[in-house]
């Protein structure tokens, strides 16, 4: 066994991942810190690495549902399911101001330009504008004929603020005018509406789509964008304003550029995401989600180098030292060979334990991070052909790792030809004994289901390509023929004619 040859692991590339500026920035973030969250009457402050809130504002008769702080960072307005609308500062913990007025749950606040004015919308179909200095209510605006559930205020004009209600419209209101200035149609009820620092373009999200408008242009409608597959909730606009991202119920945070509005990233995440904020210089994202977890993401902080003294280094003669040595007569050449040191997998595969390579591969930590290994040792074992000597005798946590893996990587197309091979003979060797299991058996259909499916595409994917081959053959260039014709003396002529 001294020739043995160590297994080949094949590189599988990502089909179709492009690394962008885009992609290197985004994905500079660390592992998030989730906090577990629930609706209640109360408001909590986190620090930047805190596990637990370092504020409480607790002064709600009932669920909190909306707050926005001051561009100063000091004061703090928040609306609640009893129709309240209650102002904080942030160095006390009892309100400064009580604003009574909406008789049902408000879900948007937000304050001016001016810093001295609140702007509220709620379930009434009414939306306020209220005086800090006074706690008085000024406007009244009862233009929507549904709820009222996103809206935000003009960070340059204090007298503008939009609002978007479920009627499917968005509304620009002009305090100086008593009513609304602009009124677009979104076409679903509206989620979130966000006004550009320039103000001069608005974006609203509502159903699938989220709409960019030109204000400056009466409402004009440039450009509709559909890339979520579900309702998007929330929209928020990057530190420098070249980037626009949303929130949908798809579990999917886009990141558009504002130049082209096409799509230049995507974060995953484990649950429907209902809200979405950056932070300065976009430090933080944060992410709440339908399960009750608020996902804060902290962007890597760069590594400084530390200056070393520099080490010298050997003279060049050093390094030329015996080049130009002839071999004398009597010298004797003495070749060392490297030694190689062989990985745990091809140990039990020198030693035929096959069963003990492939639970070697199937480790979380190499299915995880390099599956590739695992796929390529299985290619190995079905080419010695004791693929199903390797599968065949395991218990119920054996088995459920080797369906867990083939469940997690059998649709990726790199690893599809040599999974659904594995995962055929899995299910001719464990069909007999379907039923005594209930944890394998569901992860068993699973798998049943996935081969089907994916045996489908590759059918549907065949079909394709023969419709293919013959729109091809049509397009090739014509070939002349030749016919024999009577020429006007009676001989036979050979003639070349377009087919």
């Amino acid at each position: 066994m001294a020739g043995y040859k160590p297994a080949a692991i094949q590189t599988y590339p990502v089909l179709g991942e492009k690394i962008t500026q885009d992609t290197l920035y985004w994905n500079n973030y660390k592992p998030p810190y989730n906090y577990a969250v629930t609706a209640s009457s109360r408001i909590h402050i986190y620090g930047r690495y805190s596990q637990e809130p370092i504020k409480t504002f607790s002064r709600f008769k009932d669920t909190a549902y909306c707050a926005t702080f001051r561009q100063d960072g000091r004061l703090l307005v928040a609306g609640s399911e009893d129709g309240g609308v209650q102002l904080f500062d942030i160095s006390g913990r009892a309100p400064l101001r009580q604003f009574e007025g909406h008789t049902k749950a408000v879900h948007t606040v937000d304050f001016t330009a001016d810093k001295y004015h609140v702007v509220s919308g709620a379930d009434d179909y009414t939306v306020k504008l209220w005086d800090i200095p006074n706690s008085k209510e000024i406007l009244t605006f009862k233009e929507h004929s549904d709820y009222v559930r996103c809206g935000c205020a003009s960070k340059l004009n204090p007298d503008l603020f939009v609002t978007g209600s479920y009627d499917h419209t968005v509304k620009m209101f002009d305090t100086r005018t008593n009513k609304s200035v602009i009124s677009v149609e979104h076409g679903q009820p509206v989620e979130s509406v966000l006004l550009f620092p320039s103000g001069g373009l608005l974006a609203s999200a509502g159903g699938r789509y989220v709409k960019i408008w030109d204000m400056l242009k009466g409402g004009q409608l440039l450009v509709s964008l559909k890339n979520h597959h579900k309702t998007v909730t929330c929209l928020y606009l990057s530190s420098s304003g070249q980037r626009l991202l949303s929130g949908s119920l798809d579990r999917k945070v886009k990141v558009y550029s504002t130049t082209s509005y096409k799509v230049v990233h995507s974060f995953d995440y484990a649950a429907s995401i209902l809200s979405l904020a950056l932070a300065h210089e976009d430090e933080t994202i944060v992410v709440g989600m339908t399960n009750g977890i608020l996902s804060v993401k902290h962007r890597k902080s760069e590594a400084k180098k530390d200056s070393l003294p520099r080490r010298r280094r050997p003279a060049y003669r050093t390094f030329i030292k015996g080049k130009n040595y002839m071999k004398q007569r009597d010298d004797i050449l003495i070749n060392r060979p490297s030694k190689k040191h062989l990985e745990l997998y091809d140990r039990d595969l020198k030693n035929f334990r096959i069963s003990k390579a492939l639970d070697r591969v199937l480790e979380p930590s190499c299915t995880v991070k390099t599956p590739e290994i695992t796929v390529s040792i299985i290619k190995e074992l079905n080419r010695r052909g004791v693929l199903a000597n390797a599968l065949a005798g395991r218990d119920e946590k054996e088995i459920s790792r080797v369906l867990n893996f083939l469940i997690r990587n059998l649709s990726q197309p790199r690893f599809a030809p040599v999974l659904i091979n594995a995962a055929e003979i899995i299910i001719d060797i464990y069909l007999p004994v379907i039923g005594q299991s209930p944890v394998v058996d569901k992860k068993f259909l699973l798998l049943q289901g996935l081969v089907e499916k994916e045996i489908d595409y590759q059918r549907e994917l065949l079909e394709t390509l023969g419709m293919m081959d013959m729109l091809f053959a049509t397009m090739t260039r014509k070939e002349s023929t030749s016919v024999l014709q009577h020429t006007s003396d009676g001989f036979l002529e050979n003639k070349k004619v377009e087919s």
